[in-house]
């Protein structure tokens, strides 16, 4: 029983912990370079994003009630389609969101402190591991006061764009082409992926057969409208082109808008959101850790669950070094790409194990389209990020031939 973690979240902690993940990530850090890529057609690329992301969560909803463990999709990959499937999805998922880790990091350095974004980046992981170490309960009330504060900030934001006289009709298009508007959905797709946090914490949530599939589809609701506001806002007046050449496309909008006031206020906000971000992807990439190491794929020692706070304290403090080593050297955008080929990967596994289940409430149409969108948007990111992250699941696959072979 000591190796067993807690129940302690319900509907509303997980839906926080979700929120936590994803505001962060998409409004501070994907934007920007969406808006590059689909140009005026960042509204459509959103939606897309959202679709697949849609098909994703309602994989993984009915998938977490079935299996409500430590692990995400590395257990259903594993239960439902063999333990290589499984193995590989677990490991697409550490890689691609230890980098979104550090990506987050960065972003809270490049706003509280630009000229030194990495040492700051690399302090933000040291505290916030030492909060996920003192259980996860800390974590939700953390969590809980930074997603008040961000969408306070962004609710600040949206209205002070959308009121001003500099305030014009979104440019609604496709300038991007077709090319543009699927590496657009694909980067977008990085901002939607945190309500994974809640599946990958099944083994922390209280009765998580009704818990989980209520928590995942209201988070993901509740991003959306907020992603779709702000862009509405940043379209308005900085256009398309000139939200994807921002570098801090929030904290130029307000100024656009005739609120240069405002700016410290947005700048305090981002770094606020990429730390809820930041302290959500530590939470599920532990877990992850945590059920890889229980079945052999990665060192015995990273099971250990600690005894008071009982949370897998060794595999958060190894997830936080590697994070924060990346924070000192890692490039903030390309992390982005590189992220989501691997998550997209990870959620391609997770709508083929969804599959498996039968086709109940529309389950495998979903699934199907779901399987579809994430790979068609995995080989749609820049030609750099694919060849990464194939590189990646490629030694990963190799490990397990010769760990089998042994």
């Amino acid at each position: 029983m000591t190796q067993e973690l807690r129940r302690t979240l319900g509907v509303f902690d997980a839906v926080v912990i979700g929120l936590g993940s994803m505001v962060g990530a998409g409004v501070f850090a994907a934007l920007a370079p969406a808006a590059e890529a689909a140009g005026t057609g960042l509204l459509a690329a959103l939606a897309l994003a959202a679709a697949v992301a849609y098909c994703n969560a309602m994989a993984s909803a009915r998938l977490a009630a079935r299996y409500p463990a430590s692990g995400g999709t590395y257990v259903y990959g594993r239960e439902r389609l063999g333990p290589f499937w499984g193995y590989l999805a677990g490991w697409g998922f550490v890689v691609g969101k230890t980098s979104s880790c550090a990506a987050m990091a960065l972003t809270v350095g490049a706003y509280v402190w630009p000229g030194q974004a990495h040492l700051v980046a690399v302090a933000a992981v040291v505290a916030l591991t030492a909060v996920n170490y003192g259980g996860v309960q800390k974590s939700a009330w953390l969590t809980r006061a930074i997603v008040a504060l961000v969408l306070a900030v962004l609710a600040a934001v949206v209205a002070t764009c959308l009121g001003s006289s500099a305030a014009g009709r979104p440019d609604v298009g496709l300038s991007g082409g077709g090319a543009g508007l699927l590496q657009a959905a694909g980067l977008l797709f990085f901002a939607f992926a945190g309500y994974a946090r809640i599946a990958t914490l099944g083994e922390e949530v209280r009765d998580p057969a009704r818990t989980i599939p209520r928590a995942v589809p209201l988070a993901l609701g509740i991003a959306l409208v907020v992603y779709v506001c702000v862009a509405v806002a940043g379209l308005s007046v900085l256009g398309a082109d000139g939200l994807g050449r921002a570098s801090a496309p929030l904290a130029d909008a307000v100024r656009a808008a005739g609120a240069p006031a405002l700016v410290p206020v947005v700048r305090a906000g981002a770094a606020v959101a990429a730390l809820g971000s930041l302290l959500a992807l530590v939470l599920g990439v532990s877990r992850t850790v945590l059920a890889m190491a229980r079945d052999g794929h990665l060192p015995g020692t990273l099971a250990a669950v600690h005894p008071r706070f009982r949370v897998p304290h060794r595999a958060e403090v190894a997830v936080g070094a590697v994070v924060a080593v990346l924070a000192a050297t890692a490039d903030l955008r390309g992390a982005i790409g590189f992220s989501s080929f691997g998550v997209l990967v990870y959620y391609a596994i997770a709508n083929a194990s969804a599959w498996t289940l039968g086709p109940g409430r529309g389950g495998r149409l979903l699934a199907a389209c779901g399987l579809a969108g994430c790979l068609l948007l995995a080989f749609a990111l820049p030609p750099s990020s694919v060849v990464a992250g194939s590189a990646v699941l490629a030694v990963g696959a190799l490990a397990y031939a010769v760990r089998r072979r042994r």
